[in-house]
């Protein structure tokens, strides 16, 4: 049974990802997985009451909390270092790879903390760090497998130049339209995969974008009105979102504390029961 796997795996390594030179990104995506992976469940059982013997937070002498984004800089910075600096070989720079994902993947969850520069881990706002680090995985996924958002010929002739700029000009332009509309994740794919960047810019604004501030509102409020409809807060795509959010990253600290509430009325309920049970029990 290990030989097969075996074989696979030094097929995939060989075959898919060595011979097209994709070893290191996907190094790099494997460190980012795991080590994303590793953190979210680590700090989920900080909080549990069930897991009281799990290690929690890095805390200096002084009271300082050190953030788990810290050992991801440090990483990043020492693996980047090696591997540019020349000094990585193989294996090292497979290694060095590995690490710099890894690094990734420990400042990413924290990304949230960048944006605000607050410790909103378990807030609401901290479910953007959940967002970032999907979207990293997913263009990492899309170079690993050879999407590029540019093609240019290596002996090109002027009108293959000339469209090759246009259409990287259109790109773009749809790319920018689609982050001011705050359609994020339209711009982030489609800058790879370049219709879906096209569909973006040409779709509705989202009403608190930029976009909506300029070109709705006031000026055109039909609009400004079906922005509101199109993008109301219970709609299905965003409560499918906000599930997944809960389903990677758990629940924010509102809602993990009323759960605890609840669970603990009902355990108080069950043991009131069981003593008016005892009570009403003929003596024996």
């Amino acid at each position: 049974m290990s030989l097969p796997l075996a074989n696979f795996i030094s097929d995939f390594w060989n075959d898919q990802l060595v011979e097209h030179d994709r070893q290191w990104v996907f190094l790099v995506l494997l460190g980012v997985l795991i080590s994303f992976g590793f953190i979210r469940m680590s700090t989920r059982l900080m909080r549990s009451p069930r897991v009281p013997w799990w290690p929690g937070s890095v805390v200096s002498d002084s009271g300082v909390h050190v953030h788990h984004l810290v050992f991801g800089i440090v990483l990043m910075m020492v693996a980047g270092t090696l591997s540019f600096g020349g000094f990585a070989t193989d294996p090292i720079y497979e290694i060095c790879a590995f690490a710099f994902g890894v690094g990734i993947g420990l400042t990413i969850d924290e990304f949230a903390l960048w944006v605000y520069l607050d410790d909103v881990y378990w807030a609401k706002q901290g479910r953007s760090s959940v967002d970032a680090a999907v979207i990293a995985v997913a263009l990492m996924g899309l170079i690993l497998i050879g999407v590029r958002p540019f093609e240019f010929d290596d002996d090109p002739d002027t009108t293959s130049t000339l469209a090759a700029i246009v259409g990287a000009s259109i790109v773009l332009f749809s790319v920018v339209t689609c982050f001011l509309k705050k359609r994020f994740a339209h711009g982030l794919f489609g800058f790879f995969v370049q219709p879906l960047a096209v569909y973006g810019a040409l779709r509705l604004g989202k009403p608190d974008s930029g976009w909506a501030r300029r070109f709705y509102g006031e000026r055109n409020p039909k609009k400004q009105a079906r922005a509101v409809k199109r993008f109301d807060p219970g709609r299905r795509t965003e409560r499918f979102k906000e599930w997944l959010r809960t389903l990677i990253g758990g629940s924010t600290e509102a809602d993990y504390d009323e759960k605890i509430k609840e669970r603990a009325e009902e355990k108080q309920e069950k043991a009131e029961e069981k003593q008016e049970k005892v009570k009403k029990s003929p003596e024996a």
